[in-house]
């Protein structure tokens, strides 16, 4: 991977992390317009600028990745204890809130 597109993919994916932005969010249409039109574009030089064969690399890794078995029990744990710890902390409110 060429170093100057590595540099831009973090350019680009540090400017839609980034809590700033060219035009703040606030602006009604204008603010989301800047996000709309600088991360699509960021990412599609950065696709066009990436060498054939790195692609078809990534294309075939994830190819594979998504050929891999999923395990829906983990899922299913995983989600129980999100659920468990979201009550936890809706009941600590409603706790807090009625003292």
């Amino acid at each position: 991977m060429p170093f100057l597109v590595r540099v831009l993919a973090i350019l680009v994916a540090a400017y839609a992390l980034s809590p700033i932005d060219l035009i703040p969010d606030f602006i009604p249409i204008i603010g989301l317009l800047d996000d709309i039109i600088i991360i699509p574009a960021g990412l599609a030089l950065i696709m066009r600028l990436t060498p054939p064969s790195v692609m078809e690399s990534a294309r075939l890794q994830a190819q594979e990745a998504a050929e891999k078995p999923v395990s829906y029990s983990a899922a299913v744990i995983i989600i129980t204890i999100w659920l468990f710890l979201l009550w936890v902390f809706a009941r600590w409110v409603f706790i807090a809130l009625n003292t």
